[in-house]
């Protein structure tokens, strides 16, 4: 039996990109749910795995983005009562940390760019990254960043200017500031709406540039992306089994 996936969508250019073509590729069809559309967390009982994508909106703005805290008290049910498998990008990294009590403030460094992931030295032996070598490249674009880890998590990876780029926690929880499931198209979609972010780190044209870098690199970085997933998956399958 197929697992039921649910996501959480906090933008329509913030999708599940190439984690919902592996999905699709298993026969999962999950159920997206558009948290900024006003779309209702559904029972969350019908679901064995749960994942939460990016999003321009930041952890702590629970004034104008309401559903922050629904969502945050969601994710805190299904990891630490439930224990179920989660799996968290940029903005979904960001909320794991901050549902379990870490914390996430504005990044020291803004990183928009494509760049080499360093596994800690639990990371090389996590199941997560198995089959990885000590480094990766993934896209990075992120103005915020966990600060500090929930208690009892363990650090999987890093970049050079952001300390906290994957954890663990529990038996099948993880974390990832960087995007797992970036496309060539979503540069182009990034590139419009944070062109003022953009801006601010690189020079003109930038944009551009990091759209051919990651077309270039993408025959890797899909190689990545599904080699995680299905360790991902490989994890969630097993914790679900027992």
């Amino acid at each position: 039996m197929l697992p039921r996936v649910a996501i959480f969508q906090h933008a329509a250019d913030c999708h599940a990109g190439t984690l919902a073509g592996h999905l699709a590729a298993d026969g999962i069809v999950p159920t997206i749910v558009q948290l900024d559309r006003g779309e209702a967390i559904p029972d969350l009982d019908r679901y064995d795995i749960l994942m939460a994508m990016g999003g321009p909106m930041d952890v702590w703005q629970e004034d104008a983005f309401p559903w922050l805290k629904d969502e945050k008290a969601a994710i805190r049910a299904w990891v630490c009562g439930d224990d179920k498998p989660f799996l968290g990008v940029c903005l979904g990294h960001q909320l794991l940390a901050d549902a379990l009590g870490g914390k996430v403030g504005p990044a020291t460094v803004s990183e928009i760019n494509l760049l080499d992931i360093a596994l800690s030295e639990e990371g090389r032996r996590h199941p997560l990254y198995a089959g990885f070598g000590e480094t990766k490249r993934g896209v990075q674009w992120h103005g915020a960043e966990v600060k500090a880890m929930p208690e009892g998590a363990v650090l999987l990876a890093s970049t050079s200017h952001c300390p906290i780029a994957a954890f663990a926690y529990g038996s099948s929880a993880f974390g990832l500031q960087y995007h797992v499931e970036a496309t060539d198209q979503s540069i182009v979609d990034w590139s419009a709406s944070s062109e003022d972010a953009l801006r601010r780190l690189h020079p003109p044209g930038y944009g551009s540039t990091l759209r051919m870098r990651v077309s270039e690199g993408f025959a890797e970085l899909l190689g990545n992306s599904r080699r995680l997933y299905d360790n991902f998956m490989r994890i969630a399958v097993e914790r679900l089994a027992y």
